[in-house]
């Protein structure tokens, strides 16, 4: 069997690479706000709809991707997923009308990185790893962070020298070469390949096939949306949405503009943000093993909060300002979800806990929908982005809050009553 260990790092590690592209996809039409701009006269509103679609169904396609994986296995989902993310970039050469963009890098591209998303990463550490599954995860969650941050540097670069469509070229190709790669290393589970779960020294029986993948993600949600602990779980990461890609994944980049920051800078700041975040995230995974998941995120949404509430004075704050907001914020990024999934394995149990984690995230690109689109419009609107990192980091404190009641039962009104 030790000949065969090498399974478990190959798989995490393209499960970590496919998510950092999938996730890299999905951030660069952030760049193109700027640009298109420019060159069709589209509204910050106006793309910011498309946007809002994408990270949608980014969100709301993971617990059907979920459902697909174990219907019809990993290879296949992500495979599938993959070309539509490349049909959706090279397509988008060719555009030259809105209702484009909307489809193109709205709908295509949010049903092909919903296919994968962290509902990818949940259940292959729930499949391969029983052992350092916290920490496992953590690395999926910095990768699906950083490859929203770490392309946007390459992508305002080329932007820069040639225009949009080369990035939207490169993009589409990456995700075409990545297809038979993906699908000659990763296998479905350990079992595939002789190997139990990584801590346990027993094969896991053989898996059934799921069932239709429709009812079985609804199935979940029937069950969830019974469940005190999925609306505290699903609240919260809807405002973790909300306050990372929904706002300052999409945003964050004009904003600069605004303050007379090339985005080349830019783009920089949130690469630093997601290079900070793979050492959070992780880190975080790592604590996730250890200490209670609750006051893990209590912490994490508290310091988010902070932080956003100084972005406005930062941009004029020097060294002290923009470069320190990265570092701090980047750290806290998504730090959220090893200790999120925690908990949603401790309330729904394992088999079901991809599904479920799929539909909390799903909330979390609902809520990131409605900031990108909300601080697009305010901006349209208002001529500044301020409103919007002010009311993100109010939410943020009151999430801090929410997650305490996790896994707390309430008190009847009769033990109310004696006390």
């Amino acid at each position: 069997m030790r000949s065969r260990l090498f399974w478990y790092p190959l798989v995490a590690a393209a499960t970590f690479f496919i998510t950092i592209l999938a996730a890299g996809n999905r951030s660069a039409v952030t760049m193109f706000i700027v640009p298109l701009e420019k060159e069709f006269g589209w509204s910050a509103a106006t793309i910011s709809i498309a946007i809002a679609i994408g990270i949608a169904l980014f969100g709301l396609m993971g617990p059907f991707a979920a459902a697909l994986m174990n219907r019809y296995g990993v290879r296949r989902t992500v495979c599938t997923a993959l070309v539509l993310l490349a049909a959706s970039s090279l397509l988008s050469i060719r555009m030259t009308q809105a209702w484009q963009l909307i489809v193109l890098w709205g709908v295509v591209s949010g049903v092909g990185t919903g296919g994968i998303s962290l509902a990818l990463g949940a259940t292959i550490a729930n499949r391969w790893f029983e052992q350092r599954r916290g920490l496992v995860m953590g690395l999926f969650s910095a990768a699906n962070a950083t490859g929203q941050l770490i392309f946007l540097p390459i992508f305002a670069h080329i932007i820069a020298w040639d225009g949009w469509r080369p990035c939207a070229l490169l993009i589409g190709l990456l995700c075409l070469v990545t297809v038979p790669l993906f699908a000659l290393v990763v296998r479905d589970r350990p079992r595939d390949v002789g190997l139990p779960k990584f801590g346990n020294t027993a094969l896991e029986p053989v898996a059934g096939h799921g069932g239709n993948p429709f009812t079985s993600a609804i199935g979940t949600l029937r069950v969830c949306l019974g469940s005190r602990d999925f609306w505290l779980l699903g609240g919260s990461f809807a405002i973790c949405g909300a306050s990372t890609n929904g706002l300052i994944g999409t945003h964050l980049v004009p904003a600069c503009g605004d303050h007379g920051i090339a985005a080349t800078t830019a783009a920089s700041l949130l690469c630093a943000m997601g290079i900070f975040d793979l050492v959070g995230t992780t880190a975080s995974g790592w604590l996730s093993d250890r200490f209670d998941a609750r006051w893990l995120l209590f912490i994490y949404y508290g310091l988010r909060g902070l932080s956003l509430l100084y972005l406005p004075a930062a941009f004029g704050a020097g060294v002290l300002g923009l470069p320190a907001f990265a570092v701090f914020y980047g750290l806290d990024w998504i730090a959220t979800v090893p200790p999120t999934l925690k908990l949603a394995n401790a309330s729904f149990g394992i088999e079901r806990g991809a599904v479920t984690f799929a539909w909390i995230m799903a909330m979390h690109q609902v809520g990131a929908s409605l900031a990108a689109f909300g601080a697009g419009a305010a901006r349209t609107a208002l001529g500044t982005y301020d409103p919007a990192f002010i009311v993100s980091g109010g939410l943020c404190l009151a999430a801090a809050f929410l997650v305490l009641l996790i896994g707390r039962k309430p008190r009847s009104l009769s033990a109310a009553a004696a006390a």
